[in-house]
């Protein structure tokens, strides 16, 4: 199994993790982070030796399987390990590596990713490889895991990480948290946000929720998510059900670039909730991504339109459901806009250094839009439950979503497809379909 080509120095393809259990000490004000990382792996092939990726932490222990002599090297990317006995194919094993150090974000050709040092806490925003700036791990977006989290810190900061929140408890001036989730989750998507929150609850019709704010913000924040139910409710009518244990959200009291999603949660800068709904489009976009991008994942990065596109057309769908623009008249907008960008971007395809340009975002959701126009509303929304229902917690690739399509609406969709994927001149939107 290779690793991934738009990511060629991240990941080992030789085997698959099942479970990593971490457990974390750090100290907020000098930045200082102690770990211990079991990992529960499956081999996919004979391994003599495998790697794990880790940036900027220094491995002082291995073992494998409790094998004293077990031997690692490290280099600036990767940890590789030799264990006593070579692992046979589908044989489960499992890795315990200490490591420690002061983390921070990576470099990486879309700037600065991973562990991030806030003011007074911490972010972790890894897409789509800044995981291994704070845990070692096979950094592959279809190499989904289960986690367990133990975070020992001083008192007087929340935490919030991905799963479910199973325990606290305090001990000489200093909180253990223990976050679980047996929910199969890309290394990217893995969350950890640290600082000085009020928590309460969000009101999302069933679903549990958390949103995690300074203090100050309560008032803007709230008024900005006020909105959530009505997009949950109109996101599990037209996606399916949702598909987490719960949702979360992150409003830091720093300013970002863009907000991020991770499994099960959504992390916004103060800049973003001002109350006056001026970023509710991107409230809608987070939201998605837990059916598109973080439920139903990509196999690989250059599929990413899956993603993006998909959570794209959610912010049409929205607009549409809440009395503004409606979603053709999204779609014609940003079709013009499109219009006069550069025509040289593949879709299906647009290489690593384009792969969050804004025009994949867009042109994939003009795809789906096109697709809803060819087969029809109630076929087009049956496809989209249907691409959730069947992969959920599980990976895809365009090709998948192609047979998915064309399964369920009976028709041949290739060339539709192949003119807004695979392809750069940008097509006209098909006429619509009359409905039966």
């Amino acid at each position: 199994m290779t690793v991934d080509p738009y990511a060629p120095q991240s990941g080992d393809g030789s085997y698959r993790v099942v479970e990593y259990r971490l457990k974390l000490r750090y100290r907020v004000l000098t930045n200082r982070l102690d770990g211990e990382a079991v990992i529960i792996a499956v081999a996919n092939e004979a391994l003599a030796s495998f790697r794990l990726d880790l940036v900027g932490l220094k491995a002082d222990r291995v073992r494998v399987d409790g094998e004293k002599r077990s031997s690692f090297r490290q280099g600036n990317r990767k940890v590789t390990i030799s264990p006593a006995t070579a692992i046979s194919p589908g044989q489960e094993f499992t890795v315990h590596l200490r490591y420690s150090g002061t983390p921070g974000p990576r470099t990486s050709r879309w700037g600065q990713v991973g562990w991030e040092h806030l003011a007074d806490g911490i972010l972790v925003a890894s897409q789509p490889t800044g995981a291994p700036t704070w845990f070692p791990c096979n950094d592959r977006p279809s190499d989904k895991a289960g986690y367990r989290l133990e975070l020992t810190l001083e008192e007087g900061y929340t935490v919030a990480a991905t799963g479910v929140l199973e325990s606290q408890s305090a001990s000489s001036g200093r909180m253990t948290w223990t976050f679980a989730s047996d929910v199969p989750t890309a290394t990217y998507l893995v969350a950890l946000h640290i600082g000085r929150y009020r928590s309460e609850a969000l009101p999302l019709a069933g679903v549990p929720g958390t949103v995690y704010y300074p203090a100050e913000l309560r008032n803007p924040v709230l008024a900005d998510l006020a909105g959530l139910p009505a997009m949950l409710a109109l996101f599990e009518s037209c996606f399916g059900a949702y598909p987490m244990a719960r949702y979360d959200v992150v409003v830091t009291p720093d300013v970002l670039e863009i907000p991020l999603e991770s499994q099960g949660m959504a992390v916004f800068g103060a800049n973003h909730l001002d109350g006056q709904g001026s970023s509710e489009r991107l409230v809608a976009h987070e939201l998605a991504h837990q059916w598109f991008g973080n439920s139903v994942g990509v196999s690989r990065w250059q599929d990413i339109w899956l993603n993006e596109g998909f959570s794209c057309y959610a912010e049409w769908l929205w607009s549409e459901a809440s009395g503004a623009l409606s979603a053709h008249q999204q779609a014609k907008h940003h079709h013009a806009l499109l219009a006069d960008l550069p025509q040289d971007l593949v879709t299906a395809d647009p290489g690593p250094d384009a792969m969050f340009d804004d025009r994949v975002y867009k042109r994939g959701a003009l795809t789906l839009h096109a697709l809803r126009r060819v087969v029809g509303d109630e076929v087009f929304f049956n496809i989209l439950r249907t691409w959730c229902r069947e992969r959920k917690h599980a990976t895809g690739t365009t090709a998948d979503f192609i047979t998915t399509s064309q399964r369920v609406s009976g028709q041949d969709l290739r060339p539709l497809f192949t003119q807004w994927l695979d392809r750069t001149p940008l097509p006209k939107l098909p006429h619509r379909t009359r409905q039966h």
